[in-house]
């Protein structure tokens, strides 16, 4: 809920009504002219609704020209020139698209050589994470930047593209007493600028535009220095820096963040790249960004202490360790256009699980990586898709760069190549990949020739790239012969769709008992060897094979029989790889039943409970007949309540305090699946303890159970209840409540209330952004999907107004309709938002559309035979 509402937030910009026009660029700017130096003056107040700036761009044209290409977007601009030879001139900007392409023309041609020029301009201050934005928080306003991809455009006139790297002299005005940061140390103490104050920072490195940043307001902030390591002699100032109301919650970042540094320093073998480190909180932040020396995180992710569950740790230093790691490989070394944004985001989501499990060992953090892989071959596997390394020719396309495909699936690919080549090769080449491009740019073929470098062995870059540049997930099928195994590779399919006929060099690695195999597996087909020993077959050893595999019937058993004993990384892939049959149309149900059984026993929770979440998919996909839903209920009920009764459940406030973090949400979570069950003891457990709580005793029901008991008593009680509910959620009188309360009502999966919900609530005290969140809850359970589909369907013009309106809107929002299960609502899906993309990547609206009628395919064609191999495995 807390991710979706922060994903919401980023909808929130106001719209530009400009056409695109077709003979204008779309992509990269013409190759006629390059920034060498820009000089910022920026007026930040945040408390006032617009920002001015005065920017000044060094320029080299580089052939005869009466006009130039750069961007600019939403930008009141109040006079442009530009002064060659000591003469300024007049001159006109013009935005000309959508996305902020901008026409600069100098009423005459100009001679090629040293140009600048110069703006002044002002803008409206966003109030979502994109851009540069304001939000007023307890009564005080902040201001942050997002500029990543192309919204540095919107805050000042740039050539808004990665390729260009220079330095940046920034100085910010504000009033007094606010704190003003940039990427660069503060060159002094502010100075009186009229009734304003006037920062000024020293020059930063060469940068692209995409990691300035400008954050300003009266933060609380706490400072230290990470001590000299072997790569630095100096110490490197740190800051941890929170709105007033997280002034308390600043030391654990303060505290770990350097051992971070340090950590990265010995991996890259060269010093932090820039002279100070921010790391700096935004409540609304859907996620983190690497600006140069001042990364900016959401505040749920940075500020926490040792006390914090598990996850929340686990978050921090996958994070923390994956924004630092860009400082290396992303700002040191930029990525030559956003073709190659893979090399920024996949290396360094492989970076953040690799240097934060060696931040904290004891967390785990590490096979998260794995996980993340996986659940990125759903989306690798649909026919709409991308590659990782993808061309990119229009603005418009950027953004769908930044998904599962580019974070999930590269980073698990790397970690592959990684893996196979033996890590100390591999990080050999990525060190002389930082070392021949230091402060520049590189492209994805440069990686690859340091990669092959350090490698000897040209066909690991033929396997990376036969990875990278097709996509699709291959699935590898092992059968046993007297002298090992044939093995065949095609790609992965969803049951009843066509996937084309696809090779790749795959790194494959089986394992017996202790004896692992390694090879390319090249072609349709190749004989590999057998390990020698005993015990079943292991078909991804260590779990980094970006594959999925298909065993005879006997090994499948065996694996299965043996899942508890198998390290969480080759559990993962078990789990993957067996339910990925049975949705390419294998009859796995009473192997998944027991896959679940036995994994129910693994000593990692989350591979014990990693099968309950997939079983409670049969349900929402439609695929449990009501003659079937008490077999399948019973069940989940034999498999997780005992589970739940060893720890014991109280849902009482302040009973299991004592336990670790670990424990309390591995009851949490049990307790999930035992309700989803309808275990009638545990319900009626939970209810009294709600009717306690509403009735005064705060003590009866502890907070992190409150949302499950309003979904509950919900569920039984309609929208009479529900409407008690929403009011004592609204007053505010309770936080908890507040915060639990809407989220209950819309998790009740009561279609009566979903009705009364979305079509007879109108509580001005819910505004238009929350009530969307609401509405997205109610998607998400399988008896009020339909009803908040129609309904979202019908009001979305509405909500798309609100939000900021139009492709922007739409293009984010699809993911909304992704649990729908029939052709008739994937058709109303693509009639509804396909329209309002003409000028934004279709991919994601794709991608959904897809997955409704995959959905809707195996469900009319398996709803049968599951159902009766429920019943009979029960």
């Amino acid at each position: 809920m807390r991710a979706f509402l922060l994903a919401v937030t980023a909808f929130f910009v106001a719209p530009n009504a400009l056409a695109q026009t077709d003979a204008l660029p779309t992509g990269k700017l013409p190759d006629t002219a390059r920034p060498v130096a820009y000089r910022l003056d920026m007026t930040i107040v945040p408390s006032q609704p617009r920002f001015s700036g005065h920017t000044e761009i060094d320029v080299d044209l580089k052939a005869p020209a009466r006009s130039i290409f750069l961007h600019g977007r939403s930008l009141h601009m109040a006079k442009a020139s530009v002064r060659i030879a000591g003469k300024e001139t007049p001159a006109t900007f013009t935005q000309k698209t959508p996305q902020g392409l901008a026409q600069l023309d100098f009423g005459r041609t100009l001679p090629a050589g040293r140009i600048t020029l110069k703006f002044d301009h002002d803008g409206a201050f966003a109030t979502g994470p994109a851009g540069l934005y304001h939000l007023e928080i307890d009564k005080q306003w902040y201001s942050w930047t997002q500029f990543e991809s192309i919204d540095a455009r919107s805050a000042f006139p740039s050539f808004d593209e990665p390729g260009f790297k220079t330095p940046f002299t920034v100085s910010i005005r504000t009033a007094p007493g606010l704190m003003a940061i940039s990427n660069a140390p503060e060159a002094g103490k502010p100075v009186k600028a009229g009734k304003l104050v006037r920062h000024n920072f020293i020059a930063t490195k060469p940068l692209p535009t995409y990691l300035i940043a400008f954050v300003v307001g009266p933060f609380a902030s706490v400072e230290t220095v990470v001590p000299p390591s072997p790569q630095r002699k100096e110490p490197l100032p740190l800051r941890v820096i929170g709105t007033k109301p997280n002034a308390g919650q600043l030391q654990y970042a303060l505290d770990e963040s350097g051992k971070i540094v340090t950590l990265l320093e010995s991996y890259f073998d060269q010093p932090f790249p820039y002279p100070k480190l921010d790391q700096i909180g935004s409540p609304v932040m859907p996620g983190a960004m690497e600006n140069a020396g001042a990364d900016i995180y959401g505040d749920g992710i940075l500020f926490l202490d040792e006390k914090a569950p598990t996850p929340n740790k686990q978050t921090f230093g996958m994070v923390v360790a994956h924004e630092l790691s860009h400082q290396w490989f992303g700002d040191l070394v930029t990525p030559a256009w956003w073709d190659d944004l893979w090399l920024n985001e996949s290396f360094a989501n492989w970076m953040g699980y690799r240097i934060g499990n060696a931040w904290r060992p004891d967390l785990n953090i590490g096979v998260d990586a794995i996980k993340e892989g996986f659940d990125a071959m759903k989306l690798d596997a649909l026919a709409a898709g991308r590659p990782i390394h993808e061309r990119i020719t229009k603005d418009a396309d950027i953004d769908a760069a930044f998904d599962a495909i580019t974070y999930g699936k590269g980073g698990h690919v790397v970690g592959m190549i990684a893996a196979y080549m033996g890590e100390e090769k591999f990080r050999d080449g990525v060190r002389l990949h930082m070392r021949r491009h230091f402060h520049g740019n590189a492209s994805t073929e440069q990686f690859f020739g340091s990669l092959a470098e350090a490698a000897h062995d040209p066909r690991v870059l033929q396997s990376l790239r036969s990875f990278v540049d097709q996509q699709g997930v291959p699935v590898v099928t092992l059968r046993r012969t007297a002298a090992g195994f044939d093995a065949s590779q095609q790609r992965y399919a969803y049951f009843g769709s066509n996937a084309p006929a696809q090779q790749w060099l795959v790194p494959l690695c089986v394992r017996v008992a202790i004896a692992k195999n390694c090879t390319l597996l090249e072609g349709a087909t190749a004989k590999i060897a057998a390990p020698s020993g005993q015990g079943p077959v292991v078909p991804n050893a260590g779990g980094w094979g970006y594959y999925r595999f298909e065993l005879d019937q006997r090994d499948w058993d065996a694996l299965i029989a043996a899942g508890a004993t198998l390290p969480e990384p080759e559990a993962l892939a078990l789990d993957d790889s067996l339910w990925a049959s049975f949705y390419a149309g294998k009859p796995r149900v009473p192997q998944l039943v027991q896959l679940a059984r036995v994994m129910a026993a693994h000593p990692a929770s989350r591979i014990a409970l990693d099968n309950a979440e997939r079983l409670r998919g049969l349900e929402a996909r439609g695929l449990v007949t009501p003659q079937a839903l008490p077999a399948y209920r019973q069940m989940l009920s034999a498999i997780y309540r005992p589970m739940l009764d060893k720890l014991g459940f109280d849902p009482a406030a302040g009973i299991n305090t004592a336990e670790s973090p670990d424990t309390r949400q591995l009851r949490r979570d049990l307790l999930d699946i035992v309700v989803a069950a309808c275990d009638p003891s545990v319900r009626t457990r939970l209810t009294t303890a709600l009717d306690a709580y509403l009735a005064g005793d705060t003590k009866a029901l502890d907070g992190q159970y409150l949302q499950t008991a309003i979904a509950l008593a919900t569920e039984a009680r309609g929208s009479a209840f529900a409407r008690t509910i929403a009011d004592k959620a609204l007053s505010g009188t309770d936080p908890a409540l507040a915060e639990a309360g809407l989220a209950g009502i819309a998790s009740s999966n009561n279609p009566e209330v979903a009705r009364w919900f979305l079509n007879d609530f109108t509580d001005p005290r819910l505004p238009a952004q929350p009530r969307l969140m609401v509405t997205a809850l109610f998607l998400r359970s399988p008896a009020t999907r339909d009803i908040a589909s129609s309904f979202m369907l019908t009001h979305f013009d509405e909500f798309s107004k609100t939000a900021g309106g139009g492709g922007i809107f739409s293009a984010r929002m699809a993911g909304m309709f992704n649990g729908l299960c029939s052709v008739e609502q994937a058709n109303q899906v693509d009639a509804k938002l396909r329209p309002q993309l003409a000028d934004d990547s279709t991919l994601g609206l794709d991608r959904v559309v897809e997955t409704i009628r995959n959905c809707a395919r195996f469900r009319d064609a398996k709803t049968q035979e599951v159902s009766a191999a429920l019943m009979a495995v029960h």
